[in-house]
């Protein structure tokens, strides 16, 4: 199982998936904390999701912005003034 914070575009996923497949993971999974299905790039859903979120910019408990907010103990929308 791969843990990653938020699918996006899902090429990441995807890339994840094919790169452990090929290594002879009998199956790979993936766990995300943030889905964004509107951004989807390539066609990918991971297994195991905590929340969908709108095509916003999200920041908090691990996702940043130009290295600032990533320690926030809550996930926020960043915006813009």
């Amino acid at each position: 199982m791969q843990v990653e914070d938020i699918v996006d575009t899902g090429r990441t996923a995807a890339s994840l998936v094919e790169h452990f497949t090929g290594l002879g993971a009998a199956s790979v999974e993936i766990c995300a904390l943030l889905n964004k299905p509107s951004r989807r790039e390539v066609t990918y859903e991971a297994k195991y999701v905590g929340f969908e979120v709108d095509d916003l910019f999200v920041v908090g408990y691990g996702l940043d912005y130009d290295e600032m907010y990533r320690s926030l103990p809550h996930v926020g929308v960043l915006r813009r003034t």
